[in-house]
């Protein structure tokens, strides 16, 4: 289950404003904010809906491990992937960064 930091935190990763969010999970975007602020409480069915809209927009939340939180980030296929890597290898080998 996500947190209201979490939900925050995926709407700007996934570049959506909390109205639209509200209107795709159909959710009142009052309660939402008040969710995301922390001092609001939805059941957990509603939680999982928010979660599920976020992640096909392009989330992934990170579950919390021992004493590493709980976070988000957005996730890429192995197009976009693979996209990178060319972008990132594309002036040739890298040279050693070992100074002397």
């Amino acid at each position: 289950m996500i947190t209201g930091s979490q939900c925050a935190a995926a709407r700007m990763l996934v570049e959506i404003n909390r109205r639209r969010l509200a209107e795709i999970a159909r959710l009142d975007e009052d309660a939402l904010e008040l969710f995301e602020n922390g001092t609001g409480v939805f059941p957990p069915e509603t939680v999982e809906t928010i979660a599920r809209t976020l992640e096909d927009l392009g989330a992934l939340f990170i579950p919390e491990e021992g004493a590493l939180g709980a976070g988000v980030r957005l996730k890429f296929n192995r197009s976009v992937t693979r996209k990178i890597d060319t972008l990132e290898n594309e002036g040739g080998p890298a040279r050693s960064d070992d100074v002397p």
